[in-house]
């Protein structure tokens, strides 16, 4: 629909404004100097290519982003922060480095720490629709700036021109290195996640937004290639390692001859770029941050604010320390580059193998160092250089996502159920009972939501205290209630009449973290956490929709024979309903067994 499309391009602006960031700006410039503009379209096609798809295969019409969003929030934060900040460093080093300090000096750094503190500002101020509005008004501005640069640029005097390629060894190892990078490094940005998050909450498609985002972001690419061939090479910098690059072409040729309003065409265009992205950092950081933080039960958070713990301040004081030093070093930009293709592939290649569905089988200590080894054999080849070992960095980063790759490829043979049940006693995997409603406001519903049993609900007056707030044993109440939801699904024909076993509680254990108030809608989770012979402990987590996690805990159960009360080991008929969601560690676990996954609705 036309509306609809409007409604989704006009995210357009701040998705391609968001990854425009120190890697695409300059390097866009370096690779059309360095390699031609085959080696340009080899860098700008695959990077513009992974922003769409991104988009979308996240935008899929019948993939719940809020779920998703919240299962893998926690396990893939430290791909989350890791990515902002190495994004947040590239930005401000490349900026420092290859425009403000050319044309200012070292003397002018002020002017740095005050653009990262005003993108820093609109970060905390504004929220992210607002962000939205004033990138659509930034490209303008940045877009009429990029047009007086190409205007007034002052031409290259030697006579040296753009060839079509100039390809080496190094590029021909660069090639892999920026498929896995580029197409893997959307997922890596928590900006794009809050981004894809928000366009399907006001309505608009995820997917028409990042190809018209995509789109627009190679225009911007190749805006910056077209300054670099009106600027020329002029005199390459020599970075630590004694290799050329040719990030600050256009800075230099600006510095060399200062045309009425280039500097100032210049200024605004690479303060645009750098802004939009540390902007995005700072909000979409914080929405990461004072999620995981609302849903955590750590101790550490009864000594230190929660909000100073998700502040993206950490962050940004790490990047620009680390800016900062790489500016002194004098290292060259592909440095900061080099983790986005081999440290973080690993992690990423997890998180797009779990969204598609894979069983997490994701270990971010292994994933780190086999990503830290895939770095090191990077950089040797880049300074060797060999083309062999450059593209086969990324392929090493890759080898902790085997097991989720190769299950979504097919691979992977299903593992035999454990035999500790003959095999014409099996049971099938229990279903979720539907229950018919009529009413279309129906306030709770239950089922399986893969291993974790959900019963959601709306507290009311009846529920809460003097005070008005929910009273404290009532959440107690809801985790029983949810217990025998799940015992009914797990085992229908369960009769207390002619049962031989009982279920007893052995212990019961609950950490209150928030309440919960009248008509907050509540849910309650329920999940097999361990056994052993005897006892089956069972996790249960109770969140909020307005404050996040409200409480977790835990409770033990036992059996006991009907006449003397004797315990017994877990009886057959449990082991038989319970089977499909056993923890994946347990020997009764169904291999690669989710659950179902619909939610029967139950009436009021």
């Amino acid at each position: 629909m036309p509306s609809q499309f409007i409604r989704s391009a006009a995210w357009a602006p701040t998705i391609a404004l968001s990854w425009f960031w120190g890697l695409g700006f300059f390097y866009a410039i370096h690779v059309t100097l360095t390699y031609g503009w085959l080696g340009f379209l080899a860098f700008a096609l695959p990077n513009a290519t992974g922003l769409g798809l991104f988009g979308w295969v996240l935008g899929a019409p019948r993939r719940n982003l809020d779920t998703i969003v919240a299962a893998v929030q926690g396990p893939y934060a430290l791909l989350f922060m890791g990515a902002q900040f190495f994004a947040v460093a590239i930005t401000i080093f490349g900026f420092a480095a290859y425009a403000w300090i050319p044309l200012f000096g070292h003397e002018a750094a002020v002017g740095v720490v005050a653009l990262v503190l005003v993108a820093c500002s609109i970060g905390h101020a504004v929220p992210l629709r607002g962000i939205r509005v004033i990138h659509g008004g930034a490209l303008v501005v940045g877009l009429a700036a990029g047009a007086v640069l190409l205007g007034v640029l002052p031409g290259h005097g030697s006579g040296w021109e753009v060839p079509l390629q100039a390809f080496d060894e190094r590029f021909y190892g660069l090639v892999i290195p920026s498929l896995v990078g580029f197409l893997l490094g959307p997922w890596m940005d928590i900006q794009q996640w809050q981004r894809a998050v928000e366009i399907r909450r006001s309505g608009g498609s995820v997917r028409a937004a990042y190809v018209t985002g995509a789109l627009l972001f190679l225009g911007l690419l190749t805006i910056n290639a077209l300054l670099a061939a009106r600027a020329g090479l002029g005199t390459p910098i020599i970075s630590a390692d004694g290799l050329s690059g040719a990030y600050a072409a256009v800075a230099q040729a600006i510095g060399r001859d200062p045309a009425a309003g280039a500097v100032a065409a210049f200024v605004i265009w690479t303060a645009i770029a750098a802004a939009t992205t540390i902007d995005s950092f700072y909000t979409a950081t914080r929405w990461l941050g004072t999620s995981i933080t609302a849903r955590s039960n750590s101790p550490l958070l009864a000594f230190v604010p929660a909000g100073l713990v998700a502040s993206p301040v950490w962050i940004l004081g790490a990047a620009l320390a680390t800016a900062a030093a790489a500016i002194w070093a004098n290292l060259s930009l592909l440095y900061l580059m080099m983790p986005f293709a081999t440290l973080l592939v690993g992690a990423a290649a997890c998180l797009v193998c779990e969204t598609l569905g894979a069983t997490r089988r994701y270990d971010s200590v292994l994933a780190s160092m086999i990503g830290a080894t895939a770095c090191l054999i990077f950089a040797t080849g880049y300074l060797a250089p060999s083309w062999a070992l450059l593209a086969i960095a990324p392929l090493i980063g890759l080898i902790g996502a085997l097991p989720m790759i190769s299950e979504i490829l097919g691979w992977r043979a299903a593992q035999p159920v454990a035999e500790l049940i003959p095999a014409a006693e099996r049971a099938p995997r229990a279903a979720p009972v539907p229950v018919a409603v009529d009413q279309t406001d129906a306030v709770a519903s239950h089922g399986f939501d893969g291993h974790w049993f959900v019963l959601r609900l709306i507290p009311t007056y009846d529920d809460t205290n003097s005070v008005g707030n929910v009273y404290f044993a009532n959440y107690v109440r809801w985790v029983g209630k949810a217990r025998e939801l799940f015992f009914n699904i797990c085992m229908p024909n369960f009769d207390l009449k002619s049962t031989d076993f009982y279920i007893l509680t052995k212990s019961f254990h609950h950490d209150f973290r928030r309440e919960a108030m009248e008509f907050e809608p509540v849910t309650v989770r329920i999940s097999i956490a361990s056994h052993n012979r005897k006892f089956v402990t069972l996790a249960h987590e109770i969140h909020s929709e307005v404050n996040g996690l409200l409480g977790r805990g835990e409770q033990s159960l036992m059996f006991v024979d009907t006449v003397h009360y004797r315990p017994l080991d877990i009886p057959r008929t449990i082991i038989e309903g319970f089977l499909p969601y056993w923890p994946k560690t347990s020997p009764h676990a169904v291999a690669g067994g989710d659950g179902p996954t619909e939610v029967a609705p139950l009436g009021v």
